[in-house]
């Protein structure tokens, strides 16, 4: 049997139907012409955002402003229309991209400052990212990214002076010298392995709860190649060498700016787990039957069986390591 796999469909945060055309951001002309007509993704300092998933609310109208909220079909992410935050985007606002030649724009946003809003409705991406379409998934996915950046890049990095947003929210420039800072991610590397058989290796951090087990990750170093960081990883945090490294696919994972880049990779199944001390609380081989039973109980859902230490509950469908682990689960 062959040791390789391929995803059978892409992870759900990397899908995307908004157009990010790099020309638009610096096209302060044809923004302006398409604010009033934008619509904007509100996030909270939580990450959260108004979905609703039956029919769209109704319009809510406001003393001097016909701001009105209605909701992207399909896309179960409610959107604000007919912004009534001036004849331009405020500071602080990034363009997410245009769809149909309509222009998205995020913005920051608490549930009790938006009129006619219920809190309850406001729900973030590890709630709802796997339920929302391509368009809803990619305009969430980057609003919380970059609302994020926007937080924390207030002053320079560099001389320390206040900054301020350029070219729709994708450039801050500082008032003393005109030093420009971009949006950062951070890559991490995720790694399925398997035995090139019938066997995938598991692990749990200690801070889960019991029975909870995914696949490995870890940040790559300054320095450091994407396969590098895979056989380093594995090696500190189990103990064992892996071979046959070979890229799967990607995803945002945006708390605060994570990029996950998925690998597999084959490993002997004879060599003994060391688990990394105060990192890693169990590792464990199980074989494709158990990762289908535990897939079967749906989303870290179930209860383990502590007479069975293989009874295990596996990430949500939000996250690329749930894509590998049904990926590899549908072999035969």
């Amino acid at each position: 049997m062959s040791a390789a796999f391929e995803l059978v469909q892409p992870p759900v945060l990397s899908r995307a139907a908004a157009l990010r055309d790099e020309p638009l951001r610096t096209d302060t002309a044809r923004q302006l012409a398409g604010w009033a007509s934008a619509r904007i993704v509100v996030v909270d300092d939580k990450g959260r955002t108004p979905v609703g998933w039956d029919a769209a609310p109704e319009a809510v109208f406001r003393e001097g402003d016909a701001a009105a909220w209605d909701a992207a079909a399909g896309s179960g992410v409610t959107l604000r229309t007919r912004p009534s935050a001036g004849d331009s985007p405020p500071e602080g606002a990034v363009l997410l991209g245009e769809a149909d030649g309509v222009a998205y724009w995020a913005v920051r946003g608490q549930p009790d400052l938006v009129a006619g809003d219920d809190p309850a409705e406001w729900a973030d991406l590890r709630a709802v990212g796997a339920e929302l379409d391509a368009l809803g998934a990619g305009l969430m996915t980057t609003a919380v990214a970059s609302l994020s950046w926007h937080d924390n890049a207030r002053f320079c990095a560099r001389d320390g002076s206040p900054t301020h947003t350029r070219n729709g929210g994708w450039v801050r420039r500082c008032e003393a010298n005109g030093h420009e800072e971009y949006p950062r991610t951070d890559p991490a590397v995720i790694c399925l392995v398997h035995d090139g058989a019938d066997r995938v290796l598991l692990a749990r951090q200690p801070v889960w709860p019991p029975g909870r087990f995914s696949v490995l990750a870890g940040f790559v170093e300054a320095g450091e190649s994407l396969e590098a960081c895979v056989a380093r990883e594995i090696a500190e945090e189990v103990g064992i060498d892996v071979t046959d490294i070979g890229y799967l696919g990607s995803q945002a994972w945006p708390f605060p700016r994570s990029l996950m880049v998925g690998f597999q990779a084959v490993a002997d199944p004879d060599q003994p787990l060391v688990p990394a001390d105060g990192e890693i609380e169990d590792a464990l081989w199980i074989t494709r039957d158990e990762l289908r039973e535990g897939l079967s109980r749906g989303d870290w859902a179930g209860t383990p069986d502590e007479a069975d230490r293989k009874v295990v509950l596996l990430p949500g469908k939000v996250s690329i390591a749930r894509s590998m682990l049904e990926s590899w689960a549908a072999r035969d």
